[in-house]
């Protein structure tokens, strides 16, 4: 899974956000509050992000309704594997990114990796 681009990440973070199917319509007119940008863009960029598996769609009327096909966490968790999956050393990349991480981050990762072992997962 390859990382988005600005545009794709932006539609991706409003649907994630929504928790719900939107138009491209409905993603312009957001985006449009904050910076202009045609109409042509958003739904191209939408249909791109529906042949690459990142969203499904379902016709209303004459509109497509896009909803992501993953979580954003799903998403993050896909992206870090990747990284460490082409790592020939995942051991240091995963101590190299530990020591980069706030105090809350490192506790939200030692919390994950208990709900993991509890959950009869690898960690």
């Amino acid at each position: 899974m390859r990382q988005l681009g600005e545009l794709e990440a932006e539609i991706m973070n409003r649907l994630w956000s929504w928790g719900r199917p939107a138009s491209a319509r409905d993603v312009l007119t957001d985006i449009n509050t904050r910076r202009p940008i045609a109409y042509s863009t958003v739904k191209t960029v939408a249909d791109i992000l529906y042949r690459k598996g990142m969203l499904r769609r379902e016709k209303e009327g004459r509109a497509w309704l896009y909803e992501p096909t993953c979580t954003r966490q799903q998403y993050t968790a896909a992206l870090m594997q990747e990284a460490l999956g082409g790592n020939p050393d995942p051991a240091g990349a995963l101590l190299s990114f530990v020591e980069r991480i706030s105090p809350g981050e490192a506790d939200a990762l030692r919390e994950a990796l208990r709900v993991a072992k509890r959950r009869g997962g690898t960690p």
